[in-house]
Parts: structure tokens; sequence; C-alpha cells
């Protein structure tokens, strides 16, 4: 039965990220403008970990427009990514993403968190709607191939 809760906050939003994340069966699928503070947070490690543990199918993918703090600021992420190389990809849009502008979550085509705007604090979570996740899984694809690696869990050179 699909449920549905409003968003008036940005905690709002990232507290339904972690509850769906722990929904999660074997895919999440992320877009933001940025990597928030979130991502280095314990709490969201350990369930994206566990999630991880659960199947070795599972699969994490992660596009911002702006990756240039995922190593500074969220070095738990990227440590994520390093044990699980093979199932955590993080993503940065180039040119002709960059004109998407709200930042969404959805979890196994079923479960979606969504800001309207990311300078908007309105959102929504809406769980069972295949519809809506399928729109979004739809057009998390198009970003996803409008953009090109941008975090690797190892380092380059020497």
């Amino acid at each position: 039965m699909r449920q549905e809760q409003p968003l008036s906050t940005v905690a709002e939003y990232e507290q339904s990220i972690d509850r769906l994340i722990s929904l999660a069966l074997s895919r999440i699928r992320i877009f933001d403008r940025k990597l928030g503070r979130e991502y280095n947070q314990a709490p969201r490690i350990e369930l994206l970990r566990a999630f991880l543990l659960e199947n070795r199918v599972n699969r994490v993918s992660i596009v911002v427009h702006d990756a240039s703090n995922a190593r500074t600021d969220c070095p738990r992420l990227v440590n994520l990514q390093r044990q699980f190389s093979h199932a955590v990809s993080i993503h940065r849009t180039q040119s002709l993403a960059r004109g998407v502008y709200d930042p969404f979550c959805v979890i196994d085509g079923s479960h979606v968190a969504r800001r309207f705007h990311y300078n908007s604090m309105r959102g929504v979570t809406v769980l069972n709607d295949a519809d809506l996740a399928f729109e979004l899984v739809k057009r998390f694809e198009e970003i996803w191939e409008a953009s090109q690696p941008a975090v690797t869990g190892t380092t380059l050179g020497l």
C-alpha cells in the first residue's frame, strides 16, 4: 500500500534516506548536488555496509554535480567504496545533466525520498509506489549516462 509523508527540512530528508536504506534489498540510487556530511556519519555508513554485506549483487550508485568534497569531507564513504569497489560507484555529472535540480533517492524500484529543489527544504518520502520509482529510476539512468566516475576507492600514482 502506497504511503506518502511530506518533508519540510533537509534533516527530515536525510533521515528519510537512512530509513529507506534500511529497507533496501538490492539497489540504492542517489542523486544530489554534492555529498553532504551525512555521507561521513557512522550510522549511514553502517547502514550502507550492512546492505552491501547482505548480498554480493547489491549495488549503491551515487551521482552528484560536485564531487570535489568527497575525499576530504566523506572519507568513510570513500573507504566503503574501497572495501566494496565492485558495488559502490560515485559519479559526477557532465554538462548535459547540470540542469537537474531535485535531489532524490530511489530504493529497489519501490521507495523514494525526494526534495523538490536542492535549495528548498520541502520534499516527500513515498513508500511502495512502483510507478513513481520507475520514473525516477529512468531519470537516474539518464543522469548516470551523462556522468563520469568521480571518486574511486584506489589512489592513483606511485
